[in-house]
């Protein structure tokens, strides 16, 4: 074996990696292309072209395969990403990427006529069905690609007495809610089990398919990130399991020009004490109503910690003189400072002066994060986000809002309470600092990270017959 490259062969191998039409899915999956790459493997990455267009520059050679993504009535133009989608079109996007299937069979059609192009794998995201589907077509292999195992063990994780349940049980709705699972998380359930109008299939049915068809289960994750939380999602799951560690951004983060939103956040940094303020950032995507962004702006004023907030503005508010309380930016002045655009999140959270992180505890944003050693504020909304922050808060590393358990609500006293605590009471600091510093050498630890890496090629490399199709 080679050691530099984790190659049991000198030939290189052909992947194809189909990440679902989000950023929070796209900027692993080429993390993890590049890894690929760097070791001497021939990665395509494929998605639509104004997706590609909007990836940060590569440090290696990936090559981006463009296809077009389905006209479909009522979804707009140049509605490619979820970031763009209104939420009343979510629906008619998720039928916009089923139709991808077309496109992606004929490209790998092409790949597969001549031995020289024949992929190898095809790494295929959770949602990816289609994909994982074209593969079996071809016999190539397919893996699917899985975000977090927070969320696997949180929502299937049944007694010892049904431990013996078939794997096409995984993604079926629960009987009744798991425990930990609050009720306006279970609630919610309808989104995922649930099917699309447009499309007609849940999005609980597409990850069942997508596993069903594939040989191998890689997840952006290690046992020391989520110990009880991948061993339970391996048993789930039922297939091989490999962990591929945390990918996480190099610490620079310096791969998308500057913009006059992170030059003004920085030197506004650069006059604040050390480690005196919380970043706050819930994403791109996350949903929160005009009435809940004025509790979060109101619990921080009485918090009275330092702090500096990328707000994106909530869907269907047309001024920005209506996002934050009348009189908040004069009350808070001096303390705080409230970004409206585009932030460098990795260079803010590497800035001395900041010393916690409010989060929606997206998988990116936790990672990112931790890397620095940030003691977490922890804001749940959607998704893996719920599994993630009860997780986080396990390892004590922070603190979740008190939420209203029937509808999900927060207030500005929640908010308030969970900032100072983090954030200003001496004594409790002191041990979320500790422990997020004990989680930073898990994220920091980049030759762990590239052994994983190294492993799954090895897997890649043994897995060569694909199964018979279902």
């Amino acid at each position: 074996m080679d050691a530099a490259t984790g190659n049991c062969s000198s030939s290189p191998l052909r992947i194809v990696i189909c990440p679902w039409l989000a950023f929070g899915h796209m900027l692993p999956c080429l993390e993890l292309a590049e890894r690929l790459a760097s070791r001497g493997h021939r990665v395509s990455f494929v998605s639509t072209p104004r997706n590609l267009a909007r990836l940060p520059p590569r440090r290696h050679d990936v090559h981006l395969v463009p296809l077009p993504l389905p006209r479909v009535e009522g979804l707009p133009d140049g509605v490619e990403s979820t970031n763009d989608v209104p939420p009343d079109k979510r629906d008619l996007h998720w039928k916009a990427f089923d139709g991808l299937a077309v496109p992606f069979a004929e490209f790998l059609a092409a790949a597969c006529a001549d031995e020289a192009t024949r992929p190898d794998w095809v790494l295929a995201d959770t949602f990816s069905h289609w994909a994982a589907a074209v593969a079996l077509e071809h016999k190539v292999p397919s893996a699917m690609l899985l975000p977090s195992a927070a969320m696997i063990a949180s929502c299937w994780h049944r007694p010892p007495s049904h431990a013996e349940q078939p794997r096409s049980a995984v993604f079926e709705e629960p009987a009744e809610r798991p425990a930990g699972v609050l009720p306006y998380e279970w609630d919610k359930r309808a989104h995922f089990f649930g099917p699309q109008r447009a499309s007609g299939m849940s999005t609980a049915q597409r990850c069942f398919l997508t596993l069903q068809r594939c040989r191998l289960l890689a997840m952006r994750s290690c046992p020391e990130w989520e110990p009880e939380n991948f061993t339970v999602a391996a048993a789930l799951l039922g297939k091989p399991l490999v962990p591929l560690g945390l990918l996480p951004p190099s610490p620079n983060g310096g791969r998308r020009r500057e913009e006059d939103g992170g030059s003004t956040a920085r030197c506004w940094l650069d006059a604040q004490p050390p480690s005196s303020v919380v970043y706050v950032a819930l994403g791109s995507e996350v949903p929160l109503t005009v009435a809940l962004v004025h509790e979060l702006a109101l619990g921080l004023e009485l918090a009275g910690a330092r702090f500096l907030w990328a707000l994106r503005k909530p869907s269907g508010v047309a001024d920005d003189a209506d996002v934050l309380p009348p009189g908040f930016r004069e009350r808070t002045c001096g303390r705080g400072l409230v970004a409206m655009g585009w932030v460098p999140q990795m260079s803010i959270l590497a800035h001395g002066a900041v010393g916690g992180f409010l989060t929606h505890c997206g998988r990116n944003s936790l990672v990112e994060g931790l890397l620095f050693g940030h003691p977490l504020v922890m804001l749940p909304v959607v998704g893996d986000q719920g599994p993630n922050a009860r997780a986080m808060e396990r390892t004590k590393v922070g603190l979740q809002v008190a939420r209203n358990g029937k509808d999900g609500s927060f207030d500005r006293h929640g908010v308030a309470a969970a900032v100072r605590e983090v954030m200003l009471v001496e004594e409790a600091r002191k041990v979320f600092v500790a422990n997020a510093l004990e989680m930073q050498r898990v994220v920091a630890d980049k030759e762990r990270h590239e052994r994983y890496i190294d492993e799954f090629i090895r897997q890649l490399r043994s897995y060569s017959t694909p199964p018979a199709a279902s």
